[in-house]
């Protein structure tokens, strides 16, 4: 998560939507901070903020699910980053807000110390077995692994920010929020952190016997964000799969708001 005081903004970095090319162009050319963990969510954030700060002007991103999807594979068939192989990846250090940023995130300055294993990290330590074990194609990956409704923490309150990036527009809709806060953009944003691998567009991945599978898990998160899907699909998800998404909100709401620890 990123702050700036003086320019009254707090950025929500949510996973795979260009969140670490926005937080790193706030800190080098925005006079940005971090502030808690790099995925921290609003509701966190909130939690310790001043007065002042619970006004500053909030923005985040969003992407596809679908894209999302694709990427998310890629990233664990290529150990992206080496994320999976390096011991030390499960390690932090101080950030550059430096005890304050300590004291935020509710530790102390005692070093470093493993980062606590979130459940979606467990989640995807085996997903990358399996891809590495089977040298399996997206197809094979979200069969296995992809049966109920998807969503993210973007539900607790991206609805409720004042400007969401999305991703298939990243330079102009960061250009926008930044116009926004009337600050002057100094340089196009750069390309970081890009998945490797990924040869096509997102829908060439989605083969006819994954299609069906896939309106039936993203086909809310799809509409809810106002994607489409690619015109050849069939149409949307049904009322079953409407009544599975609301009923798996209520326990995923309360996972990501009081039990979830950042990876």
């Amino acid at each position: 998560m990123i702050i700036s005081s003086k320019h009254k903004y707090v950025f929500v970095e949510l996973p795979r939507t260009g969140c670490t090319a926005v937080g790193k162009e706030l800190i080098s050319q925005y006079e940005g901070g971090r502030i808690l963990s790099k995925h921290s969510t609003y509701r966190d954030f909130l939690r310790i903020a001043s007065d002042d700060e619970k006004r500053y002007f909030t923005f985040s991103g969003v992407r596809n699910p679908l894209d999302d999807a694709v990427s998310h594979c890629f990233r664990l068939k290529t150990d992206h980053h080496n994320r999976f192989t390096d011991p030390t990846r499960r390690r932090y250090r101080v950030g550059n807000r430096g005890a304050d940023n300590f004291r935020r995130a509710g530790t102390n300055m005692q070093g470093d110390r493993p980062h606590r294993r979130s459940l979606g990290e467990r989640l995807d330590n085996r997903k990358f077995e399996y891809i590495r074990r089977h040298n399996a194609d997206f197809a094979s990956f979200f069969l296995r692994y992809h049966w109920f409704p998807y969503d993210n923490w973007s539900r607790l309150s991206h609805a409720d920010m004042n400007f969401v990036i999305r991703f298939e527009h990243l330079q102009r809709d960061f250009a926008e929020a930044l116009a926004l806060l009337g600050i002057g953009m100094t340089r196009p944003l750069p390309v970081l952190n890009k998945t490797s691998g990924r040869l096509r567009s997102y829908d060439q991945y989605y083969t006819p016997d994954v299609t069906a599978r896939a309106i039936r898990v993203y086909g809310r998160s799809i509409k809810r964000w106002g994607y489409e899907y690619p015109p050849q699909w069939d149409d949307g998800p049904s009322r079953w799969d409407d009544l599975a998404y609301n009923a798996l909100a209520i326990s995923r709401t309360t996972y990501w708001r009081y039990l979830r620890t950042e990876k």
